[in-house]
């Protein structure tokens, strides 16, 4: 069996770690991985099934969340699963084709973090095991940094083609959305939220500096930042809002920066006075 993975992708980093195999076996796989005509393969969505069974039934055996199927995942797994089997050797990228984020992206993924594994195998329960063994696609399937999976396994010339597309999936929202999801955040220090958003939208915008406050009202502290999680407010946010020297805030949202493909991330101001 041969099998290949990208770890933990996110914006500027790709580790791949190339085929992990004995010599006998290498030689065996070698001579059967001959392109297959395009006729020849076929689509097995029973054997993804499998796959996707047998990785949320070992991330159960290490408390790790299971997994939730993702549909624009799974296209670009699938996509790329064909293009495997017309080029014969499996690989992450071919010449000519987007990288990992990018198919994902195309496919209509968002995510913080992508990684991949693919293989060549007999069966589905053989490339979930050469997974298992191997340290790195192991860590790629057990990450407890993913929370989604789409998988394409292709049939040709009596051998499995497996794509497996991990990633932490977030939704894609916008200015309002995340606005109000900011506002939950803040709501507990018992510093009252404006629901008024335009000057801080402005201070977004910006790089630096303090907006001219309306009704002669000036923020006294602006903080502006950028991640793919909303999940929690930046600890010098935290402290400022837990200092009691803060009554109201005005929270705004702007067109994230530099953030390539699929990645997605959330750009916010938020101003205190």
């Amino acid at each position: 069996m041969i099998m290949e993975m990208v770890r933990r992708r996110a914006l500027a980093l790709l580790m791949v770690v190339g085929v992990l195999m004995g010599a006998g076996a290498a030689a065996t796989a070698k001579a059967q991985m001959k392109p297959g005509a395009q006729g020849e393969a076929k689509l097995m969505p029973a054997a993804g099934e499998q796959l996707f069974a047998l990785a949320n039934h070992a991330r159960a055996q290490v408390e790790a969340d299971r997994l939730q199927w993702d549909a624009s995942l799974a296209e670009a797994a699938r996509q790329h699963c064909m293009r495997m089997v017309q080029e014969g050797p499996i690989a992450h990228r071919y010449g000519g084709e987007p990288s990992l984020e990018e198919r994902a992206a195309a496919a209509g993924a968002h995510f913080t973090l992508i990684e991949e594994n693919v293989a060549l195998g007999p069966t589905a329960a053989e490339i979930h095991d050469g997974w298992m063994n191997s340290p790195g696609h192991r860590d790629n399937l057990l990450s407890r940094s993913i929370n989604a999976v789409g998988i394409a396994v292709v049939s040709s010339n009596g051998l499995l083609y497996a794509v497996a597309d991990y990633a932490r999936v977030v939704p894609q929202l916008g200015k309002a959305q995340i606005e109000q999801r900011v506002e939950q955040l803040i709501r507990p220090s018992g510093v009252q939220v404006e629901r008024q958003s335009d000057l801080a939208r402005e201070a977004c915008a910006s790089d630096h500096g303090i907006p001219a406050g309306r009704d002669g009202s000036q923020p006294r502290f602006v903080m502006r930042w950028q991640a793919g999680d909303l999940s929690h407010l930046p600890k010098q946010l935290v402290d400022r809002l837990a200092s009691g020297q803060y009554r109201r805030a005005e929270v705004g949202s702007c067109q994230a920066r530099d953030v390539e493909g699929g990645f997605a991330a959330y750009r916010v101001a938020v101003l205190l006075y």
